[in-house]
């Protein structure tokens, strides 16, 4: 049997960031990716494709920063792990932050156009297929937190509107849906627990099993 190739493209959620330091990384045995892949199984492939600060468009002008758009390495990645059977996508978060100043609308509709619609007409170089899409709701920013206060004025409510429209283009494109916006974060406010990561693991496991492929 040919492994399924699951392709987890995001931010530091996918990338494991720990709550509360200075970019330090989850172990395999938390990321969810790492422990997506241990729930699944031999036939299965997941490949983890996370960098923290991961824009949709927008570009990091902060110095160390260079490639946060993700829009701009998203084919040169499906190209790279082709062939891929389903991109799970966690993106969304940094658009949030207010120095990019964008509304909750206006972050769908750029995950739509520049992720969502590119990946499913994406076709394979080595088969006469395109991958599906699984998109992933984001954890709600709990702005009373001094590093979440500092970077995403109106996170909260705007991450809240965000779960809906996410749905909402999932069912318009015909792509699988996971709702992580009850997991809780960390103490910076914004980053997934320990907990929250092996929650999710299981929860997309539960997805991605019955898919017909």
């Amino acid at each position: 049997m040919t492994k399924k190739r699951v392709l987890c493209f995001g931010d530091s959620y996918t990338w494991g960031y720990i709550p509360g330091t200075n970019h330090e990384r989850f172990s395999e045995d938390v990321r969810f990716p790492r422990v997506l892949q241990a729930v699944l199984g031999s036939n299965f492939e997941v490949i983890e494709e996370g960098l923290n600060s991961r824009t949709l468009v927008s570009e990091d002008e902060r110095p160390g920063k260079e490639g946060r758009n993700g829009s701009q390495y998203l084919i040169p990645c499906l190209d790279s792990h082709d062939p891929v059977d389903l991109v799970v996508l966690m993106l969304g978060t940094a658009e949030l932050k207010d120095v990019y100043q964008n509304s909750s609308q206006e972050i769908g509709n750029l995950l739509e156009e520049h992720f969502v619609r590119v990946i499913l007409n994406r076709k394979s170089q080595f088969k006469d297929e395109y991958p599906q899409v699984l998109i992933i709701s984001l954890p709600v920013i709990d702005e009373t937190t001094p590093y979440a206060a500092e970077r995403y004025l109106g996170g909260t409510d705007k991450i809240k509107q965000l779960r809906q429209i996410y749905e909402d283009i999932a069912k318009t494109n015909r792509c699988h849906f996971v709702d992580a916006s009850t997991l809780a974060v960390g103490v910076d406010g914004v980053h997934l627990t320990k907990e929250s990561h092996i929650k999710l693991a299981k929860i997309l496991s539960e997805k991605i099993k019955p898919i017909k492929w």
